[in-house]
């Protein structure tokens, strides 16, 4: 049922529901009307956020859902976030504070890739817990990640991972055993690092520019700023067919353009200003030179007139009927009495400027969010509507605000630099392992780090630790072990080193670990597990004591395996014997390096990496110009990695990932030859 309503939730949209843990036994018109109370109740909390805040294509609601194909009556909605990922855990938060403040519900949330949650915490998730085994588990519940458990020996609680839970079942259980169910301290302090910044950073997620802009679309902006997403948008998706309307520009003409100071979000600043374009010659249209110290917010404003003329051109004029006022609207006089009582105005006078402009924000919310009309406007209609109804500013007022604009911000977090990028990186995927315990002194340090002589000393310091951290030896060892490493049909384990993960060591798993490793008779033996004659014979033993464990004793038995191990292994050296003297009359051997030994050395058995392994021979091999060679694996494998990394020029590649994947730096490559 979950995974079909997965299907249909289109690319970069999320969708949340708001859920009664303890559902009432009353009747379907009762609960519609305690869920609605419930809806207007959180958008009047939350409005002070909400207001404030700049969407990228569609905003943030919350409506009654009556019940529908086993899912209860709930209160929920759905946005499309676009570009911008930042708005969908923009509702992640709000759903977050929301279970918080109303711990009578319990909240769930996904996308187009299902329990995107799971996704952000995965490095601290469950064995058992999968994209199979995830249906309708996740929840928020009381501010925090709530994850439905598998029953276990340690814990009869929960619901078996083999079986997807109905949200009956689930809010049942979540009511119940909420201990439980609540995600670990890892995982939930993973959830909140994504998180924080909040509610802070929607005023740094905001970019203010100087534009020259057409005076009418100054006018609607003052009015609405949340309508420059809708422009952009415009903009930044046009075709050849959008373009034909801004050769007249009918609704904004250019030549009343006026300077004036306009609010984007980081996203949309960026759409605009990373598009390259040139105005059509009959447009209106004229760019100053670059050098021009305002050319800038020329081109960003002819950008902006593009955007909203294309809008208009798409629609009509909306009825010339007055609406009804909004005082009419009976919701409106308690959505304000719980605007006042969250401290929406903070304690401006009634009347006063300020006081008016908070109002008419609350009103412009109050159509969007509140209400529900059966025929909403389109961005088009609603900045034409405005363009109606508004009162006209003259061009006097506005060219006297110009003298009196604030200073635009800096977009110098345009520019990253590489130090910047492998920073960011090292904190996305180096600082895994101790989410539970960062310091949040080093992240304000690395935040406020500014200047050009600290950022060129700190990239010093870099470059030195870089060049004197890394090994040759650590390369080799480190591919060991991932060959080492547990792996299955989903893929390879990397292993964890000891300095981000505390060894720890739990003689009951390791015992369970080597039985289901060592204890099944159906397996054959692989090249792999013959490493050396203890192995064999720990290995034979135990199959045998399974075949005979009534008939004989084990000292019986020890001694037919030892015979059979023993056998296997000359077996298997044979057949090396074989493979390699077939080698010998190939190329295969000149692409390796030869290591040179001494016969001395290679008598008195001193150590060395061979070709064969740590199998010792047999028999002896003759000592004649074509005696094999040992083998420098390690040399091999090194040499082999540095001209991989060398190939793909500092970009991604095999040697590169799987060497970052292991948490092996190596330094770029200084030798030009």
């Amino acid at each position: 049922m979950d995974a079909l309503q997965r299907r249909v939730i289109q690319e970069d949209m999320v969708q949340y529901k708001l859920f009664l843990i303890q559902p009432e036994g009353s009747s379907s018109q009762q609960t519609e009307e305690h869920l609605s109370q419930l809806a207007e109740e959180i958008l009047a909390k939350f409005a002070p956020l909400l207001i404030q805040y700049i969407w990228q294509h569609q905003s943030f609601n919350l409506k009654y859902q009556p019940e529908k194909g086993g899912v209860p009556a709930h209160i929920g909605g759905s946005t499309q976030f676009g570009d911008n990922v930042e708005d969908e855990w923009f509702i992640v938060y709000l759903l977050q504070q929301m279970t918080e403040a109303f711990p009578e519900l319990a909240a769930r949330v996904e996308d187009n890739d299902g329990e995107f949650l799971l996704i952000e915490v995965a490095d601290y998730l469950p064995k058992w817990l999968n994209p199979d085994t995830s249906e309708l588990r996740v929840f928020l519940y009381k501010g925090e990640l709530h994850i439905l458990p598998c029953p276990s020996k340690s814990s009869p609680v929960g619901i078996s991972k083999d079986v997807v839970p109905s949200v009956e079942q689930a809010l049942t259980l979540l009511s119940t055993h909420p201990d439980a169910c609540r995600a670990n301290s890892k995982i939930c302090s993973a959830l909140k690092k994504r998180l924080e910044g909040y509610p802070e950073k929607i005023k740094t997620g905001l970019h203010r520019a100087h534009c020259f802009i057409p005076a009418d679309i100054a006018k609607v902006l003052a009015q609405r700023p949340d309508l420059v997403a809708p422009a952009v948008s415009a903009f930044y998706l046009r075709d050849p067919v959008d373009l034909q309307a801004c050769r007249s520009f009918k609704t904004f003409p250019p030549d009343t353009r006026v300077l004036t100071l306009v609010t984007f979000t980081r996203c949309l600043y960026a759409q605009l200003q990373q598009q390259q374009f040139t105005p059509d010659r009959r447009s209106g249209f004229t760019l100053p030179p670059r050098s021009h110290p305002q050319y800038k917010a020329h081109e960003l404003g002819m950008k902006l007139a593009h955007g909203f003329e294309i809008l208009c051109s798409k629609c009509r004029l909306p009825s010339s009927e007055p609406d009804a006022p909004i005082s009419c609207n009976p919701q409106w006089k308690g959505f304000m009495d719980s605007l006042k009582k969250n401290g929406y105005f903070r304690g401006e006078l009634e009347g006063s400027a300020r006081y008016r402009e908070l109002t008419r924000s609350a009103e412009n919310f109050f159509k969007q969010s509140v209400t529900s009309k059966s025929s909403a406007l389109s961005p088009g209609e609603e900045v034409l509507q405005l363009l109606h109804s508004c009162s006209s500013l003259s061009m006097e007022e506005l060219k006297k605000q110009e003298s009196q604009l604030p200073q635009e911000d800096s977009d110098s977090w345009l520019d990253i630099t590489a130090q910047d990028l492998e920073r960011m990186l090292q904190e996305r995927s180096g600082g895994r392992a101790d989410v539970g315990s960062h310091n949040s002194s080093s992240i304000k340090e690395t935040q406020h780090v500014t200047g050009a002589e600290e950022r060129r000393k700190e990239t010093e310091d870099d470059k030195e630790e870089e060049e004197a951290g890394y090994s040759l030896v650590a390369v080799s060892q480190g591919m060991k072990n991932f060959l080492s490493a547990m792996s299955s049909h989903e893929g390879a384990e990397l292993p964890w080193s000891s300095s981000s993960q505390p060894f720890s060591f739990e003689p009951a798993s390791m015992a369970n670990a080597l039985d289901r490793l060592l204890g099944s008779k159906e397996e054959e033996l692989d090249s792999d597990d013959l490493d050396d004659d203890d192995d064999d014979d720990y290995e034979d033993n135990d199959d045998e004591e399974e075949e005979e464990e009534e008939k004989e004793k084990a000292e019986g038995s020890s001694g037919h395996v030892e015979m059979n191990g023993t056998e296997t292994l000359d077996s298997l050296r044979r057949y090396m014997d074989q493979m390699d003297q077939e080698l010998m009359s190939t190329n295969i051997g000149k692409s390796f390096n030869q290591t040179k030994f001494n016969k001395a050395d290679l008598d008195s058995g001193s150590p060395h990496p061979s070709a064969t392994g740590s199998l010792p021979r047999e028999g002896g091999v003759e000592d004649t110009e074509e005696e094999i060679q040992p083998l420098d694996v390690d040399f091999n494998l090194v040499t082999n990695l540095l001209e991989s990394l060398s190939c793909q020029d500092g970009l991604a590649g095999p040697a590169s990932n799987l060497l970052q994947s292991l948490g092996l730096h190596l330094p770029p490559n200084s030798d030009s030859s």
